[in-house]
C-alpha cells in the first residue's frame, strides 16, 4: 500500500486544491458568492407576485453554500489532500450536510416562482418526465449516492482523482449531486411530482444508512490506496458517527411527515368538512 506521503505528493502535482493559485481560489469564492446573490435576486422577484419567501430558506441556502464552499475551496480543501480525516469532513459537508440544507432552501420551487410562466411550465414538464421520475426515485438516488461512495473508496478512483483535475471535479460534483438527489427523493421539502409512500422511503433510508455505515467500517479496516491505517481509522469513525448524526435528522423529518399525515383531524375541522 502507498504511504500517506505518496498521496500528498501526488495531490500537490495534480492541479487539485493543493496546487491552485491565489487567482483560482478567488474565482472559486466569487462563484459561490454569485450563487448566493442569484438566490437573493430570485427571491426578490418571487416576492413581487407571491407571499414573501421564508427567512429560514435564505439561511439554509447561505449556510448550505458555505458548507459546499468550505469542502471545495480554502484551507479545509487544501488540507483534505493531505489528511484523510479532513477529507472525510469535506465529504460530510459536500455530500450530506450541504445537500440537506440546500434541499430545505427549496431552490426548485423558487426557480418556478421567479421565472416567466412559459419557462416554468417547461421546467415542470421536464420534472414530470419519465427520465426524471427514474433518476429521482429514492432507490436510484441511493444507488448513485451510496454506490458511488463504495466505488470511490474501494477502487483506485480515490487515488486517481488526486492526479487529474477533471476527475477531481467530476467526483466532487457527483458527491454533491447524488447527495442532493438522495435527500430530496426522501424528504419532500421542495417540488417533487413523483411521490412515494412513507413505508417505501423509510425502507430505502434504512438500506442507505446501513450501506453508509458498513462502508465507514470497511474504510476503518481496509484503508483506501494512499491512506495510512491511522488516518483511515480516524476518517472511518468520523464518517460513521458524523453520517449517523445527519441521518438521525433525516429519520426525524421523515417520521414527522408520517405523523402529520396519519394523526387524527381535530373535531372542528371534521365538522367544517361535513358542513
Amino acid at each position: 500500500m502507498m504511504s500517506n506521503h505518496t498521496l500528498v505528493h501526488g495531490a500537490g502535482m495534480s492541479g487539485g486544491p493543493a496546487s491552485w493559485t491565489s487567482w483560482e481560489w478567488i474565482m472559486g469564492g466569487l462563484i459561490f458568492a454569485l450563487l448566493i446573490l442569484l438566490y437573493m435576486v430570485a427571491a426578490a422577484i418571487s416576492n413581487r407576485n407571491y407571499r414573501n419567501w421564508p427567512l429560514h430558506r435564505y439561511v439554509c441556502w447561505v449556510v448550505g453554500m458555505l458548507c459546499i464552499g468550505l469542502s471545495l475551496i480554502g484551507p479545509l480543501a487544501r488540507l483534505a489532500t493531505t489528511n484523510f480525516m479532513i477529507h472525510m469532513l469535506g465529504h460530510l459537508l459536500l455530500g450530506m450536510l450541504g445537500p440537506l440544507l440546500i434541499a430545505f432552501s427549496a431552490p426548485m420551487m423558487l426557480l418556478l416562482r421567479s421565472t416567466p410562466v412559459p419557462l416554468a411550465r417547461r421546467i415542470t414538464r421536464l420534472l414530470k418526465s419519465k427520465p426524471a421520475q427514474i433518476v429521482a426515485h429514492p432507490a436510484a438516488a441511493t444507488l448513485l449516492n451510496i454506490g458511488g461512495l463504495w466505488v470511490l473508496y474501494t477502487t483506485g478512483l480515490f487515488m486517481a482523482m488526486h492526479h487529474s483535475l477533471l476527475l477531481y471535479i467530476v467526483v466532487h460534483f457527483h458527491v454533491f449531486a447524488a447527495g442532493y438527489l438522495f435527500t430530496v427523493s426522501l424528504l419532500y421539502v421542495d417540488v417533487d411530482p413523483h411521490r412515494l409512500s412513507f413505508q417505501t422511503r423509510a425502507i430505502i433510508l434504512m438500506i442507505a444508512m446501513a450501506g453508509h455505515g458498513i462502508l465507514s467500517k470497511y474504510i476503518y479496516a481496509y484503508p483506501p490506496d494512499g491512506v495510512s491505517s491511522e488516518q483511515a481509522e480516524l476518517g472511518g469513525m468520523l464518517m460513521y458517527y458524523g453520517g449517523d448524526a445527519i441521518d438521525l435528522f433525516l429519520v426525524y423529518w421523515l417520521c414527522m411527515q408520517w405523523y402529520k399525515s396519519v394523526r387524527p383531524r381535530p373535531a372542528a375541522s371534521m365538522l367544517q368538512t361535513l358542513d
